[in-house]
């Protein structure tokens, strides 16, 4: 397989078998870990981002990731998303796009938060797209970028359901490849006004690229990002992969809409340079 070439190295076999696990996998610190530290950052100033991790992971997936954002003038949100023995995240994607919904409803009276972007790993990236797709969210939402996110539902969810994951989650149900909410989710378009972005590595195991690549039929603003070298966690703690979702956040790029935006470019690293160096003026 062309995706596992990165990660093989003939004289080190433990080490590639270490790589692969860790990239697509994750950390134990991703599962054992409850909860990740909680901050107050609805009334402080900034752009607000909500980060919404995948299935069967916790909020622990997205601290690397929020850490940046905050270091970068966002204030970052993110929910606990209850599920399998209250922590891993194994709800229905309509359920938690409903129950995201209700909350930043209560947080926009509140403290007055206008526009949101949202930031989605995995099938966090599917629940993003739902909240604003099916559930209202394009009222308050101008961005979701999703990161390894399943547009067309993933083969690796039949590994799930050999794993007897069916009998625990309706979301399992819902990641196959054709599934009535992969469907519907194609069958529409992305409201006009907001941006969709999905972020998807060549070298992801877990959620090949083709099941993520958006088409122009998706909608007016959708964007394609590949990336190469990393695995399905590593989207979420790599910081060059960091540096093209805070340039989506800052500069919006015009570039044809389902056109991939690949690593090689020169001039994209001169605009990451940039619109790392200005963010926190432009946003604090």
């Amino acid at each position: 397989m062309s995706e596992l070439a990165p990660y093989v190295s003939p004289l080190s076999p433990m080490r590639s078998l270490r790589r692969i696990f860790v990239d697509n996998l994750g950390t134990p610190g991703y599962y054992l870990r409850r909860d990740s530290q909680r901050h107050d950052d609805a009334g402080m100033p900034g752009e607000t981002v909500l980060l919404i991790h995948g299935f069967f992971q916790t909020r622990a997936v997205m601290n690397t990731l929020e850490r940046r954002l905050r270091a970068d003038g966002f204030r970052v949100l993110s929910f606990h998303l209850g599920g399998l023995l209250w922590n891993f995240n194994t709800r229905g994607v309509p359920t938690l796009a409903a129950r995201i919904d209700r909350k930043i409803r209560r947080l926009r009276e509140r403290y007055g938060v206008d526009k949101i972007h949202i930031g989605g790993h995995s099938m966090g990236g599917l629940i993003g797209r739902y909240l604003v797709q099916e559930a209202g969210g394009e009222e308050y939402t101008s961005t979701v970028i999703t990161l390894g996110s399943p547009h067309h539902g993933t083969p690796t969810a039949f590994l799930g359901a050999g794993m007897g994951l069916l009998f625990v989650s309706k979301a399992m149900w819902q990641l196959f490849p054709r599934s009535p909410l992969v469907r519907k989710l194609n069958k529409g378009r992305f409201p006009e006004g907001c941006r969709l972005v999905s972020v998807y590595s060549k070298h992801d195991l877990i959620c090949p690229w083709r099941s993520s690549v958006l088409s122009e039929d998706d909608g007016t603003d959708v964007r394609n990002v590949v990336v190469g070298q990393m695995g399905h966690m590593s989207l979420v703690e790599d910081p060059w992969v960091y540096g093209l979702i805070l340039r989506e956040l800052v500069e919006r790029p015009t570039d044809a809409a389902a056109g991939p935006v690949g690593l090689g470019s020169i001039a994209l690293q001169g605009g990451l340079a940039r619109s790392s160096s200005r963010s926190s003026a432009h946003l604090g």
